[in-house]
């Protein structure tokens, strides 16, 4: 977990999965394996997606799997590797937001592809 705890909703997610991972999970998978984990439940989120809304046939199968607990797996795991590392989530948040506003505030107004 990072060293001070930062104000904020993406904060008290990464304490909660810390607060899990100590209390049930017994301890962080290492790195490398949660980056394995996390591409394999993007994967799944991906497979939702392409037989949901894009053009492949959705299987009975995977009718009855629930895109937001898939995100949230996403989600999950992404907090683990933030506390693992040591990275404030909320911090990198707010600079990536203002750097895509900073960079975006005209460009997508002006783009006719997205009209």
């Amino acid at each position: 977990m990072s060293k001070q705890p930062v104000p904020g909703a993406v904060a008290a997610l990464q304490q909660e999965v810390d607060a899990w991972i100590n209390a049930i999970g017994v301890r962080y998978f290492n790195e490398l394996t949660n980056m394995a984990i996390l591409a394999e439940e993007v994967g799944e989120v991906g497979r939702i997606l392409a037989r949901r809304y894009g053009e492949q046939s959705e299987k009975e199968s995977d009718k009855a799997k629930d895109l937001g607990e898939e995100l949230a797996d996403v989600l999950f795991v992404t907090l683990c590797l933030a506390n693992q590392t040591g990275t404030d989530l909320h911090g990198a948040w707010r600079k990536k937001m203002a750097k895509r506003t900073e960079r975006d505030e005209a460009r997508h107004k002006g783009n006719p592809k997205l009209r």
